[in-house]
């Protein structure tokens, strides 16, 4: 009596590759799609670490523009002619620059512009460069002058001791500023936003939008926007 053939035949062969060649290709799409996943967090966690830093600048100098001291501008001697913009905006084709002039919140060894050196009472006087050390009862207040300029897909950085513009972050598409003016002198009320103030003394807020983008395209082009009140009112 013959005995039965034993193993896989020709079908069950083939059968098992197949199956075999499906486990694998579904086991190198998902961790494809795990590695798409991770890098475009990853990206996404760059552009706003980007967006953060440098939109949590703006805000603490812009809340501070105007802040000379204790006194009023007109109280403060020798005051320089850039005290009376401490907000700027100037467009020149695609480059868009926002100046402020602003208490210095460096704080890490930075030289100010300026320093307004004050008694809080009824004298104050600017000093550019190495002021005089305070005397008795006085305080000192440094300022700053910043130009933040959009150009060429970078957002830079200028001040006048180093006019050379730094680059503070790269790959953004667009930066757009609107300014909240009061409707007259004196009121501290929002009536609109407007792209170009006619008069610089009534702006109240700086709106800020900026869009960055991934330059090698893994996640969608992120948008920030904030808005920092002027706690000097500038007028």
């Amino acid at each position: 009596m013959r005995r039965s053939s034993t193993g896989f035949g020709l079908v069950e062969a083939l059968l098992s590759a197949t199956l075999g060649l499906v486990v694998v290709l579904a086991a190198v799409q998902v961790t494809l799609a795990a590695r798409s996943t991770a890098a475009s967090q990853h990206a996404s966690a760059l552009l706003q670490d980007d967006g953060r830093f440098v939109l949590g600048k703006m805000i603490q100098e812009i809340r501070l523009a105007g802040m000379f001291g204790c006194l009023s501008l007109p109280a403060i001697v020798q005051a320089p002619a850039d005290f009376s913009t401490p907000i700027s905006v100037a467009v020149s084709g695609a480059s868009t620059s926002l100046t402020l002039v602003t208490g210095d919140v460096g704080g890490q060894g930075s030289r100010p512009d300026w320093t307004v050196l004050s008694n809080c009472v009824d004298s104050a006087q600017a000093y550019s460069g190495v002021p005089p050390k305070p005397g008795p009862g006085q305080i000192a207040f440094p300022v700053r002058k910043l130009t933040y300029t959009f150009e060429s897909g970078q957002l830079k950085l200028s001040t006048p001791t180093t006019p050379a513009k730094a680059v503070l972050v790269d790959n953004v598409g667009a930066f757009e500023l609107s300014f909240g003016v009061a409707s007259r002198p004196g009121s501290s009320v929002v009536s609109r936003y407007d792209s170009h103030p006619s008069d610089e003394s009534l702006i109240r807020s700086v709106r800020v939008m900026m869009t960055l983008r991934d330059p090698l395209g893994r996640v969608r082009d992120q948008v920030y926007s904030v808005v920092a009140a002027v706690r000097n009112r500038l007028e």
